[in-house]
């Protein structure tokens, strides 16, 4: 339970703590959220649309954020830290203009001006995440929270070993494991509803058309630079390890082979000192016993 391999995530979670901390401290937040007929239509501030995903304006939509964030760093640990940041930073640009301009050419005139205001925070980009997290992990196991306490209803034409009491009988709602990780995104888009529900809607139907090939190949095939995650130095590091891991093995090859012929030599010069006392006569090796005993 860790950020471990996942260094993505973990920028992700302290720059958004960071930034809904320093925008409170120097008293900011005015700036990160969008009230369309003030901001864009009378003060043309249309650079709010860039920037409004930057921080929440509220700490229960911090801790929330970030605690998603966490449970969903699971698809960085499947796709890797470089499809991962490329898929945030396309997808934080795509769901930072469609809210916006959804609400005020849609939205708005079709309410009368009732539906003007959207909120600060990076909702979007936590459901486009939360998409991708839906379609990619299985579930490990389910269970059932039952809305009553009596039996479950009798089979009738059943038979009698099947009339008795069954789980799958009782009344309730079924739930997963994952269902903690839904439901606290669920709690993060209502929120400030019905701005924060815009922004959670448009950020899942942006991860959906990533998965399902709707968006430009040239978006979906695009990947930020290595050194951005930390692959240039752990690449280097690698090749460093594995040449002086190949230059000891050429020197033990080396001294191996050079043992190996030296005792392939004295075996050869034992070999040819048996071969010529095969060689001698019985009369050579008489005289030989002789000398020696004398």
């Amino acid at each position: 339970m860790s950020f471990a391999s996942t260094p993505v995530t973990r920028t992700l979670v302290l720059g958004l703590v960071g930034s809904s901390i320093a925008a409170s401290l120097f008293d900011i937040k005015h700036y990160f959220y969008i009230s369309v007929g003030t901001h864009i239509l009378q003060y043309r501030q249309t650079w709010r649309a860039l920037i409004w995903q930057l921080c929440y304006t509220n700490s229960s939509e911090v801790l929330f954020a970030a605690m998603t964030l966490y449970n969903l760093r699971v698809v960085e640990q499947l796709w890797g830290s470089r499809k991962y940041a490329s898929f945030v930073l396309v997808t934080g640009l795509l769901s930072s203009i469609i809210p916006p301009v959804l609400l005020t050419a849609v939205i708005r005139p079709l309410t009368w001006g009732v539906f003007d205001f959207l909120p600060a925070g990076p909702t979007p980009i936590i459901f486009a995440i939360l998409a991708q997290y839906h379609a990619m992990v299985p579930h490990i196991y389910q269970y059932k929270v039952a809305l009553s306490t009596g039996p479950p209803p009798s089979r009738t034409g059943g038979s009698s070993s099947s009339s008795g009491n069954n789980a799958e009988d009782v009344p309730g709602l079924v739930f997963s494991d994952k269902s903690t990780k839904y439901l606290m995104a669920l709690q993060l888009a209502l929120f400030q509803w019905p701005g924060s529900l815009l922004g959670a809607a448009v950020g899942w139907l942006v991860g959906q058309a990533w998965r399902s090939e709707l968006i430009p190949g040239a978006l979906t095939r695009w990947r930020v630079p290595g050194w951005v995650v930390g692959m240039r130095s752990v690449k280097s590091g690698s090749s460093d390890r594995f040449e002086g891991m190949r230059r000891r093995l050429e020197s033990e090859g080396a001294s191996t082979g050079a043992t190996a012929s030296g005792l392939q030599q004295q075996q050869q010069q034992q070999q040819a000192g048996i071969e010529a006392s095969r060689r001698r006569t019985m009369g050579q090796q008489l005289l030989d016993e002789v000398r020696g005993a004398f």
